[in-house]
């Protein structure tokens, strides 16, 4: 049983490191290596996603309480993630340089950045409780 809760515990934290390694390289990609300038609600995704990497990274060696560290994080980077869609959706939303309804980007023609980021900061979410979460064997 010990060893079932280890296996999938570090299955699934390599899985939540590796969706905020895309993520992270995703949005550094965007700003330095296209060149979109991040409004601030960006700002505000990277802030909560760029510490992912490094406690997901510690909770390979470690029994970092992903819940109560993690994901917080998640949590509020879903609700700005969101947040974000939807004014890009309907308009609005000014935030600095240029309107954060500003879509700079389609991957596939149909998925923005924050669409992107919310679908990172979700699996991350759900990651992150179920790692956390009481295992119980069935049959």
């Amino acid at each position: 049983m010990r060893a079932f809760q280890s296996l999938n515990r570090g299955r699934l934290t390599v899985l939540g490191l590796l969706v905020a390694l895309v993520a992270t390289v995703g949005s550094l990609n965007f700003s330095l290596g296209m060149g979109l300038v991040p409004c601030r609600l960006c700002w505000y995704q990277r802030i909560l996603m760029y510490p992912q990497v490094v406690i997901l990274g510690a909770a390979l060696t470690t029994e970092v309480p992903l819940r109560r560290v993690a994901l917080p994080l998640s949590v509020l980077g879903t609700g700005i993630a969101a947040y974000h869609s939807v004014i890009q959706i309907v308009g609005g939303g000014s935030c600095g340089v240029f309107a954060c309804s500003t879509v700079q980007y389609l991957f596939a023609g149909v998925a923005t950045i924050p669409n992107m980021s919310l679908a990172a900061f979700l699996a991350l979410g759900v990651l992150e409780w179920t790692i956390d979460g009481e295992w119980t064997m069935v049959g």
